[in-house]
């Protein structure tokens, strides 16, 4: 049997998962994390994009996070998201529309557009479509 340890992701509507897992896989805001059993106790910042978890079956589950904050203290490890999404509740079609958008607003030179309101929809919504991407690469 794997070691594992107890995982939870949480977004500030709800708890989108939480169970065991042999290894959780994000991106901090230093880098790719891998978080599996024994992992020293660490606080992290999150940058929007893919969590991966691999199930204790072996099975894996992918999950977007607008950004937020990774915490692993005693072989728990904790993900907690403005916004987390399970990756299959994505849609393609209205985040491709948003960064469209968002793009459109970063280029036009109206003084009504908030740059960085555009920017930040801009990072999620391109985020968003890397997840599926890696969905669709895990999928074969």
């Amino acid at each position: 049997m794997a070691m594992t340890l107890h995982c939870d992701i949480v977004s500030a509507e709800e708890s989108i998962f939480a169970g065991l897992v042999e290894m959780l896989v994000a991106t901090g805001s230093l880098g790719d994390l891998g978080i599996a059993y024994g992992h020293a106790p660490l606080l992290t910042g999150l940058e929007p994009g893919p969590v991966r978890v691999v199930k204790q079956d072996g099975s894996e589950e992918i999950f977007y996070v607008s950004g937020g904050y990774l915490v692993v203290k005693s072989n728990i490890v904790t993900v907690l998201a403005d916004t987390a999404l399970r990756a299959d509740d994505i849609d393609e079609a209205k985040a491709a529309e948003s960064q469209k958008q968002a793009l459109s607003d970063i280029t036009n030179h109206n003084a009504d557009v908030d740059y960085s309101m555009a920017a930040t929809r801009l990072a999620e919504t391109a985020a968003q479509l890397r997840t599926l991407a890696q969905i669709r690469n895990k999928r074969g």
